[in-house]
């Protein structure tokens, strides 16, 4: 059976970085770029015409910053995922961006392979952060959430978390449990509220740092 290439939306207001990410993702199997934006809000504008899998984002741009953009992808297309590429790693940023939805989060000089992995895991629902990055969420982590074992989790949540750590969507989530997909949505409300989260990104860090997901 053929499988639909994941559509991909590259907004950078910098045409050589564009350029690079358009021809990179180019000789990519199963991947097809479908639309570029050179500022916020036109990466909104084509993000709501063209309905893409995945829009790499950067922060820093005219008109409507990453940020911005993020947010209202999050209302207009909530099922394209956001994946940051970009120069600045500053902990406000990287804490606006997952807080606006973005499931990935990578600095530009990133190698060509780490950047098809984030692509191709975060359409699969999936969330990607480079070392960094990584290190910076799960200083946060640490500090807002002192018990790594997850007590106050039911054993199907903290099942169902296991899963989502892991980068598995909520679709092969239910198939996998046997259970609704709906219950499954309801389950990861419940382990947001439980564990003090506002993204699936920061539930996904939080989770592996405890051990969740091997």
């Amino acid at each position: 059976m053929e499988v639909d290439p994941i559509r991909v939306l590259v907004a950078d207001d910098h045409p050589i970085v564009r350029g690079g990410l358009v021809a990179l993702l180019d000789t990519l199997d199963g991947v097809e770029v479908v639309a570029q934006a050179a500022d916020g809000a036109a990466a909104v504008r084509e993000a709501v015409l063209s309905r893409p899998d995945v829009v790499i984002l950067d922060l820093r741009m005219p008109h409507l910053d990453g940020v911005q953009a993020a947010r209202r992808m999050a209302v207009e297309v909530p099922e394209t995922a956001v994946l940051v590429l970009t120069m600045f790693d500053e902990d406000e940023l990287i804490a606006d961006a997952l807080a606006a939805g973005a499931r990935g989060y990578l600095l530009k000089g990133a190698e060509p392979e780490e950047i098809e992995r984030a692509v191709r895991a975060v359409a699969a629902g999936g969330a990607i952060f480079s070392a960094d990055v990584a290190s910076r969420v799960l200083g946060r982590s640490r500090a807002s959430e002192p018990a790594p074992a997850f007590p106050q989790l039911t054993a199907r949540e903290r099942e169902v978390l296991d899963l989502i750590a892991r980068g598995i969507s909520n679709a092969a989530i239910a198939t996998r449990l046997g259970i609704a997909a709906k219950t499954i949505g309801n389950h990861i409300s419940a382990i947001f509220l439980k564990l003090g989260v506002a993204s699936r990104p920061e539930a996904i860090v939080l989770a592996r740092e405890s051990g969740f997901g091997a």
